[in-house]
């Protein structure tokens, strides 16, 4: 399984603080985003294009392209500014 962790703006527009997804099909971060999406609704609108959404895994800064192995853990997260 990928644990995939929603925070801030995208845990209250997904309603959930995260879940657990099948690893069937799944090789990157952009897999589990457009696995996400392909649900509709509020996935669709959260993390789709045009939308600034961040991602981790494992606890490390990811591009779209960073492999994603069963038992990873995936966070996506808005851009966050300082000051």
């Amino acid at each position: 399984m990928i644990r995939v962790l929603y925070f801030a703006r995208l845990r209250e527009e997904l309603g959930r603080s995260g879940e657990e997804i099948e690893p069937h099909g799944i090789a990157t971060v952009a897999d589990v985003a457009g696995a996400l999406r392909q649900r509709g609704g509020p996935w669709a609108e959260t993390l789709g294009e045009g939308q600034t959404v961040l991602a981790a895994v494992n606890q490390e800064m990811a591009r779209p392209e960073t492999p994603v192995c069963d038992g990873d853990e995936v966070a996506f997260f808005p851009p966050v500014t300082g000051g």
